[in-house]
């Protein structure tokens, strides 16, 4: 267990950074209805082409971080997000939009990823990822408290991001500028357990799909069918984020860390998670236009409880497999720490 002081807070801050994108989705889709000329299915499948483009940064660079290195891979990932937020924040033009949220996407991805690689080679990923869910949970609900308060327009959520994605940039400084695993017995090793690291993959797919299905239209449902205001709406989404904490996201990113030192498990289910967390928004969409808001509610409890199945048959069987041992070099363990906090 890490004492505070040697807690890898540029990681923590780099995974808020990658991770508030998708935990603004609500806000950030409805607004792009209500301030751009887009309709309802537009704006869920504009919200969707952002997150798929930090999922596709993820299966890209998965095994990449170490060869060209966490400092610049998300030096360039946070240059990206502010450049593509800020641009889709600062223009009106549904083009320039587009391409901005898909920039910044990718950079989102590139830090998420960077992150997570970091974060599965402490000795303490668990700790790690849950004071980062901390981070992003808690920014989130100050944007969603904040923003009603700012007026109308489709720019500030993405305005948020980019603000943050720049105040992250200087603890950059603080990561390896390349690991000595490259050069390590672990380079070029398979991906181990790639059974339960499929399985759990796809589950957390489906699992984000399902839920984001419906944490995507979740602002128009507090707006249009239970009438309430947008400031109470975000009061909602602040409590919801909170209250999340109580829950097991954490605890699956630290299992997917425990499959693979490496971080290449961590990184490829949480890149999983994301492609079902872009197809949420224009799914939920559809479900609500075609069915209504009873039946997609409906239709997603049963899915998200028959996803828990698998999940749990992973999580059972990691602790009873003892997995093998794999020495970390000594090099990467302290170009890691150099992060850590004085």
């Amino acid at each position: 267990m890490f004492a505070p002081r040697t807690i890898a807070w540029p990681l923590v801050a780099l995974f808020t950074a990658g991770y508030l994108a998708p935990y603004l989705l609500p806000t950030t889709v409805g607004r792009l209805d209500s301030g751009l000329p887009l309709t309802t299915t537009q704006a869920g499948a504009l919200g969707s082409a952002l997150l798929l483009s930090s999922a596709s940064a993820g299966f890209v660079l998965a095994s990449r971080v170490e060869r060209i290195g966490a400092r610049t891979l998300a030096r360039i990932g946070l240059t990206l997000a502010v450049l593509g937020y800020g641009t889709a924040a600062l223009t009106g033009s549904v083009p320039a939009v587009v391409v901005g949220a898909l920039i910044g996407g990718i950079g989102s991805g590139t830090a998420t990823t960077v992150a997570a690689t970091g974060i599965a080679a402490q000795l303490d990923p668990h700790r790690t990822t849950t004071l980062g869910l901390l981070g992003v949970s808690a920014l989130a609900g100050a944007v969603y408290l904040t923003v009603p308060q700012l007026g109308p327009g489709h720019g500030q959520p993405l305005a948020a991001i980019a603000l943050t994605a720049l105040a992250v940039w200087p603890l950059t400084g603080r990561l390896p500028v390349r690991t000595a695993a490259a050069h390590s017995p672990l380079a070029g090793t398979r991906l181990p357990h790639r059974r339960s690291g499929t399985v759990l993959a796809a589950a957390m797919l489906c699992w984000s799909l399902a839920q984001n299905a419906l944490w995507g239209v979740s602002g128009r449902i507090g707006l249009a069918q239970a009438h309430l205001t947008e400031a109470t709406v975000g009061a909602v989404f602040a409590v919801a984020l909170g209250a999340g904490l109580l829950g097991v996201l954490s605890y699956v990113i630290g299992l997917a860390a425990s499959l693979d030192p490496r971080g290449r498990w961590a990184v490829l289910v949480g890149s999983a998670s994301s492609l079902g967390t872009a197809a949420g928004p224009l799914t939920g969409s559809v479900l609500a236009e075609r069915a209504g808001f009873p039946a997609m509610g409906a239709v997603l409890a049963v899915g998200l409880l028959a996803i828990t199945v698998p999940m749990t048959l992973v999580a059972l069987g990691a602790g009873r497999r003892s997995l093998p041992v794999v020495e970390i070099p000594v090099e990467t363990v302290r170009a890691y720490d150099t992060t850590a906090a004085a």
